[in-house]
């Protein structure tokens, strides 16, 4: 029963009015009124009766349910210890759609641990905007017979989801407390976890808890749920892979019978996008797929693919690289035979993140080619999904979003590749103290900001209506999806708006309410039409089909395609232009590799000694007057630029007999050649950028070729021998870019030196000996150290 004297302060610092419980807006500015119920776990909350208050800010509403009524203030925690009790649910942040999260920490008395109580949010209680808000959701188990039996399985499935990382973390022992399993319609949600005793869970124990279940199941499934229960019991499955891909072919199977018994398929889709450069930039760098106020439905089209983009760069950048990715990836997966039993979940996943690791390197590539470093490197996040059979792939890269909206919620389900993210994953902070810190919504990946990108793809079984937002962060940032959801999206749901109008209605409301950047919205309305099949599933045959096909990716069902072709990627240019965005701070890499990394450079470097010592004595053999008896210092090759672990055959012959070159215009080099391996620019992140200015007249002073034409690209050395004079406006050196002088050496590609130089014609030779001789001492080669190469 509500209780009048509830009063929730306006989350405006400038208004922090009071406010009945009721009300859905401030009653004096009109800021939309956050409703937040949180779980109590402690003892502690024992000492307080419901309808009273705690540390007076969080009124007890039922047993171990508050509110919290001045949401717009940060909970001060400064006792807060990242306790063992606390760490599982931050390290488990990836799966907060079904693990709550850590609110904040109460200390009802700095000397009682005991009267410690821990907060936490996303719990499965019911939000604000429904009759049961501030309710806790049922058990599983409560409303286990009145589901269908393709939702039974769903929900196993989620728990075998579960097993391994709660197993990793100390807490699988949550998910054999029938309490701790609540359901909001398909989906699975944990109220609060425990830590394991010494002797951890067993998926013997998870086969027991099982067995009562399959006696309360669907006809359809209770043989299979039975053998499986039994399987565990008896160790036939040793491990969550096997259970889950036991569970994956029954699904699959179930979905294809419900699938077969009608002519009107039992899963239809309809998307509609938009995007719109907003009110406060001059271009737009957003794209999506299909464009931008398209609305089509499966069937009749074949297949069902949404994809955002946010494009990051300098100039021309942003708008260049989200285009590119979404030509690069609508194109890869038109070709997958969706809908198709031979694309199993393992294989359609592993294709999805190769696809956008393909299209990392397409990006990666016309950057480095490009020469583009730092701030100029062009990105994109991205946002993708795609349908297939009963269920729906979500990939996602950087910070645009995904919700899962249904009647009963509205769930962010993709995790933001920011710091903010990586420091709860990590297990240093709570999520909203993480984002207080400065640089918390930095990147620390996007697609084509680095050689490497490791993309997040999830997979929802679909078994009621439902809508999946995709979007930029135009439309999610300052919380804004979850403050009109219900008045925008759920319309959907019940046939009030048609995704059209409120793909529209969203974009307006995002210009009208954020407007500070480009926003980009993707609705995917689903709709699923269940009927229980007329035949039992078959275990026996689904244990047979599973243990050769979906426990291991076929690779048959699906061929990687080639990303476009080089020249299609350099020559790639969308309409519009771009701007200069926000940088990102390098990725967070795994520590798993370093000792391989380690040993791998070891050998290359013993390997490339040796290759240097037989290369500099064969220099030494050919050349004996290298350095000349006369004190003059002589032009002699630079040394062997091969890093380790390249597979280059480098020797100082020129192409032809003191070959002279004119550049036509400023040209880029680089202190090293590129290896054969390598997939990253080689401007030195601490030395600046070399740049030959037009009509400097060089020398080529050796040739640097790979062991194959597959294995990389063909370099030359340059030597300086003149440049054209120097005028007050055209330092030398400014900021991060050097000129090149005379009696430098430098390396550049040949398809570089083809294209940007043409042979020298003049008369007098400027790279006879004694006017390349270098007019500093030390200057001929900057390789060897100094000042210039800081």
């Amino acid at each position: 029963m509500q209780n009048n004297e509830v009063t929730i302060q306006c989350p405006n610092d400038l208004c922090k009015a009071a406010n009945s419980e009721g009300d859905k807006f401030c009653q004096r500015c009109g800021t939309s009124l956050i409703k937040r119920y949180l779980w109590v776990v402690g003892q502690g909350a024992e000492l307080h009766e419901i309808g009273t208050s705690i540390a007076e800010r969080f009124y007890l509403k039922a047993e171990r349910i508050v509110l919290d009524t001045q949401p717009g203030l940060l909970l001060d925690s400064p006792y807060l210890d990242i306790s063992n009790e606390i760490r599982p649910y931050l390290r488990l942040v990836a799966y907060r759609l079904q693990v709550p999260q850590v609110y904040g920490l109460i200390s009802l008395d700095r000397e009682t641990p005991e009267k410690e109580i821990l907060l936490l949010e996303q719990a499965p209680i019911y939000p604000d905007g429904v009759s049961t808000a501030g309710q806790l959701m049922p058990q599983m188990t409560a409303v286990w017979q009145s589901v269908s039996s393709l939702r039974q399985l769903n929900w196993l499935w989620q728990i075998a989801q579960l097993w391994q990382p709660l197993s990793s973390e100390g807490v699988a022992s949550s998910l054999l407390v029938p309490q701790f399993l609540r359901v909001e319609g398909s989906l699975l949600r944990l109220l609060q976890l425990q830590l394991d005793d010494a002797e951890r869970p067993t998926l013997a124990q998870l086969g027991q808890s099982w067995l009562q279940l399959a006696k309360e199941a669907q006809p359809s499934v209770t043989g299979f749920i039975e053998q499986l229960s039994q399987d565990l019991q008896q160790g036939e499955i040793v491990n969550s892979e096997q259970l889950l891909a036991c569970l994956d072919r029954g699904l699959l199977e179930l979905g294809q019978s419900i699938t077969h018994r009608d002519i009107v398929p039992s899963r239809s889709f309809k998307i509609s996008t938009c995007t719109d450069t907003g009110p406060s930039r001059q271009r737009n760098e957003d794209a999506c797929y299909p464009a931008s106020g398209t609305t089509l439905a499966k069937p009749p089209e074949a297949k069902a693919i949404a994809i955002v983009c946010d494009g990051i760069g300098g100039h021309e950048g942003g708008n260049v690289a989200s285009s590119l990715a979404i030509e690069t990836l609508q194109h890869q997966v038109q070709q997958l035979p969706l809908d198709e039993a031979s694309l199993d979940p393992n294989t359609l996943s592993h294709a999805l993140e190769q696809f956008t690791r393909k299209t990392n390197e397409c990006i990666s590539s016309r950057n480095d080619k490009e020469h583009r470093q730092g701030r100029q490197r062009m990105g994109t996040t991205l946002v993708m999904a795609v349908g297939h059979q009963h269920e729906i792939y979500i990939a996602h890269v950087g910070d645009s979003r995904a919700y899962w909206v249904t009647r009963t919620g509205c769930h962010q389900i993709t995790l933001d590749d920011d710091v903010a993210a990586r420091e709860v994953r990590l297990g240093y902070a709570v999520y909203r103290e993480a984002l207080q810190q400065p640089s918390a919504g930095s990147l620390v990946q996007a697609i084509g900001m680095s050689a490497s990108v490791h993309p997040t793809v999830q997979r929802f079984v679909l078994d009621e209506d439902c809508v999946f937002l995709l979007c930029s962060d135009g439309l999610s940032d300052y919380d804004l999806v979850d403050r009109c959801w219900q008045t925008e999206i759920l319309p959907i749901l019940d046939g009030d708006i048609d995704v059209a109008t409120a793909t529209k209605h969203l974009v307006e409301l995002g210009n009208n309410l954020n407007g500070h950047d480009n926003i980009t919205v993707a609705l995917v309305h689903c709709q699923v039409k269940v009927q229980e099949p007329e035949t039992p599933l078959g275990y026996s045959q689904s244990l047979d089909k599973t243990s050769h096909g979906a426990v291991s990716s076929s690779s048959s069902a699906v061929t990687l395609l080639e990303p476009p072709t080089e020249d299609a990627i350099e020559n790639y240019v969308p309409i519009a232009n771009t701007q200069l965005l926000s940088p990102l701070p390098p990725p967070q890499q795994s520590r798993q590799w370093l000792l391989p990394l380690v040993l791998g450079i070891g050998l290359l470097l013993s390997a490339a000694g040796g290759l240097w010592l037989a290369y500099s004595q064969n220099w030494r053999e050919r050349n004996p007057t290298a350095a000349g008896s006369n004190g003059t210092e002589q032009i002699a090759p630079q040394e062997s630029p091969v890093t380790s672990g390249s597979s280059i055959n480098t020797t100082n012959v020129p192409r032809s007999p003191e070959r002279i070159y004119e550049a036509q215009q400023a040209t880029r080099l680089k202190r090293q050649a590129e290896s054969a391996n390598s997939s990253t620019d080689l401007h030195q992140p601490n030395s600046p950028e070399l740049i030959l200015p037009p009509r400097s007249i060089v020398k080529v002073l050796s040739n640097q070729k790979p062991l194959s034409q597959q294995q990389g690209t063909a370099w030359t050395q340059l030597q300086v021998c003149s440049t054209p004079a120097l005028t007050s406006s055209n330092p030398s050196s400014t900021g991060d870019r050097q000129l090149l002088k005379r009696g430098d050496n430098a390396w550049i590609a040949n398809t570089e030196l083809d294209r940007r130089f043409k042979e020298f014609s003049g008369e007098n030779n400027p790279c006879s000996t004694s006017q390349v001789l270098p007019t500093e001492t030390g200057g001929g080669n900057r390789e060897s150290g100094g000042q210039d190469d800081k």
